[in-house]
């Protein structure tokens, strides 16, 4: 049951929840938009997390695909959910909460958006400055306003970036592999990751990262079968080839002292594919103020999703001023312990509801016994690998080590929290929605 019913006469994305989404959009836009929104600057950054220091290059990449896959899969299968529905990710989960409780997990997306539409700002500036060897402040604004201009009409941006963009994004990127790999490739003696399934959790984290968002755009495909193949094998496919590249420029250049964007600029006509990249990058940006403005609809229906991009941008854009990047590894831990399990608890209760019976409309009843499969996996996620803050956050830490020494956890386990999470938020979830589905086959019977 949907809160929408007219569709907009002009193919683009409706202003309120009051308007039907247009199914605009094919495998091909569906494809190549997801396989737009991969290819960022952000996945190599982050691929000093993911490496494994004095292992083969081949077990970290190992982790890259095992997490891409993990990661993909559970995003294509909500992309294909949203598409049935033809409602945003945020309106979806009224379905599993009901619709006051629904404005949990929206409250925690509308600061998750806010805080990945920040990162791209920054990170789109930080690259251009290096490229122009410019002051870093001019590029933030000017990335803010274009992000937020795209907001605006989102359907044109994505069919855009679908059949044209993803073109130029995957020149620069071949570019750069073919001369990266040019290169001798020494074992990499430093990195971020302790073991093989902390590595993946920080793949996973990326694509799990827009299952709140991924209905936000799959509500206009055609189909749910385009709706998943379309955003699982694209953003797939992207997140491995990006975290790869990042960690092939690190063992290129990083004995140098590098970084991986000084690894990517150290490339012959590096700045001209990096400055390619960044153009490409404003797609990320724009999709986060745009789900941004669409999330907090779950809440305020009526309100124009325009007037909220314009002031989600301009939050974004005045963090990015004095954003630490500091701050990345931690967010993306965080972000696997919270909406991992939460994909979770949707996706088996949302197959384990009959066709035509999930609710997202205004009275959608509560549902709060499904915050506890939610919570236990969150809870499962941090016993297993805490999140690690430093300065004010350091309390966080502390007191999840000091539950892991109570149960008798090793804090060098090198378990994947994602996994264990996502383990414990499924079989419970499976045991809630078990009797309903017992009576549902003794009434067919």
């Amino acid at each position: 049951m949907s809160t929408s019913n007219a569709v907009p006469a002009t193919g683009e994305a409706p202003l309120t929840l009051a308007e039907a989404p247009a199914p605009v959009l094919g495998l091909r836009d569906t494809f190549g938009l997801w396989a737009n929104l991969g290819v960022s600057l952000l996945l190599p950054v982050a691929a000093v997390f993911v490496v494994l220091p004095g292992r083969p290059l081949s077990t970290t990449i190992g982790a890259i695909v095992v997490g891409a896959v993990i990661g993909a899969t559970l995003l294509g299968l909500a992309a294909a959910a949203g598409a049935r529905e033809r409602v945003p990710t945020m309106v979806l989960l009224r379905g599993l909460l009901g619709r006051r409780a629904s404005a949990l997990p929206t409250a925690v997306n509308l600061v998750q958006c806010v805080g990945w539409a920040t990162f791209e700002i920054v990170i789109i500036a930080e690259a251009a400055s290096r490229v122009l060897d410019a002051p870093r402040w001019p590029f933030v604004l000017l990335a803010g306003v274009l992000a937020t201009a795209m907001a605006l009409r989102p359907l044109g941006v994505a069919r855009v970036l679908a059949r044209y963009a993803i073109w130029a994004a995957l020149a620069a990127v071949v570019y750069l592999f073919v001369n990266v790999l040019a290169e001798p490739l020494p074992p990499l003696t430093q990195g971020a990751a302790t073991s093989f399934w902390t590595a993946a959790d920080i793949v996973i984290a990326l694509p799990v990262s827009w299952f709140p968002l991924v209905a936000d755009y799959t509500r206009h495909a055609r189909s749910a079968r385009a709706a998943g193949a379309g955003a699982g094998l694209g953003y797939g496919l992207a997140t491995i080839v990006m975290f790869t590249l990042g960690v092939v420029a690190l063992a290129a250049y990083g004995s140098a002292g590098f970084d991986v964007i000084d690894a990517l600029l150290a490339v012959p006509l590096g700045a001209l594919a990096v400055l390619v990249l960044v153009t490409v990058e404003l797609d990320e940006a724009f999709a986060n103020v745009y789900s941004t403005a669409v999330s907090a609809q779950n809440i305020v229906a009526r309100a124009d999703r325009r007037l909220l991009a314009v002031g989600v941008g301009t939050v974004a854009t005045l963090l990015a001023l004095t954003f630490d990047i500091a701050a990345y590894e931690p967010f993306l831990f965080l972000i696997g312990a919270v909406f991992v399990p939460l994909a979770g608890v949707l996706l088996v209760a949302y197959a384990s509801t009959p066709r035509g019976a999930w609710d997202t409309s205004d009275t959608a009843p509560a549902r709060p016994v499904f915050l506890l499969p939610w919570a236990a996996g969150f809870l499962a996620y941090q016993l297993t690998l805490p999140t690690y803050f430093a300065g004010p956050g350091a309390g966080w830490t502390a007191w999840w080590a000091a539950r892991q020494a109570d149960l008798g956890i090793d804090p060098a386990n090198g378990w994947s929290a994602s996994l264990v999470g996502l383990a414990v938020a499924v079989s419970l979830t499976a045991l809630v929605c078990l009797p309903g589905v017992l009576r549902r086959r003794r009434a067919a019977a």
